[in-house]
């Protein structure tokens, strides 16, 4: 409704602490992923609340913790908090984050199969399937965080083609000798370069923003 409150858009009580709002704006961007006009909206309200309270601040009637790291805290960083809105040419402005506990069990789990997946069954199909399940959850882990496609390719391109070249280079490094102990006889280099990419992709959605 047009008559509601930046609170009431966001679904928090105006005595509501720092935590929660931050806490509400993060549930609901993960509960309307990919969904960009209701995180425009649900980004909008937040950044609407935190100005409510960078102005109660600047007239000393609230106290802002010393911890805390939101718009308020410092102004300037507001606008990367609308990524949705952001123009095209904004991709520089992407940070790097500390994933969660809960942020780090999927791409783990996912690298884990696949590594193993390729280390048990090096065959041309399975390091292709690998490759493309690895590169297409990065894509969506960082997609998920930013709520910019654009971004979520550029990086995630980045790591496929970092783990690509880091993966030759290490299989150069390799003794000719102990090439042998890897698994997967003339698709070694593919099972190594796998690995390579599996490893800089998983690294890559857990802490690109």
């Amino acid at each position: 409704m047009s008559d509601q409150t930046p609170y009431e858009k966001l679904g928090v009580a105006e005595s509501a602490s720092f935590e929660e709002i931050q806490s509400t704006r993060d549930r609901l961007l993960r509960e309307y992923a990919g969904d960009l006009k209701k995180c425009s909206e649900v980004e909008a309200s937040y950044d609407s609340v935190l100005m409510r309270r960078l102005k109660l601040r600047q007239e000393g009637k609230i106290k802002v913790p010393d911890g805390i790291r939101f718009a308020e805290k410092t102004p300037s960083f507001l606008p990367k908090l609308s990524r949705p809105s952001l123009p095209s040419g904004s991709w520089m402005a992407t940070t790097f984050t500390k994933p969660s506990l809960l942020e780090w069990v999927v791409p783990t789990v996912m690298a884990l199969i696949l590594s193993t997946l390729v280390a048990v069954n090096p065959l041309p199909a399975t390091v292709q399937f690998a490759g493309a399940m690895a590169t297409g959850s990065t894509f969506y882990g960082i997609y998920r965080k930013e709520l910019n496609l654009g971004h979520s390719v550029l990086f995630g391109t980045i790591g496929l083609i970092l783990g690509y070249l880091i993966g030759v280079g290490l299989w150069g490094l390799i003794p000719i000798e102990f090439r042998s102990f890897v698994p997967g006889g003339a698709q070694a280099l593919s099972v190594v370069v796998t690995w390579v990419v599996c490893l800089v992709l998983w690294l890559t959605a857990l802490f690109v923003k």
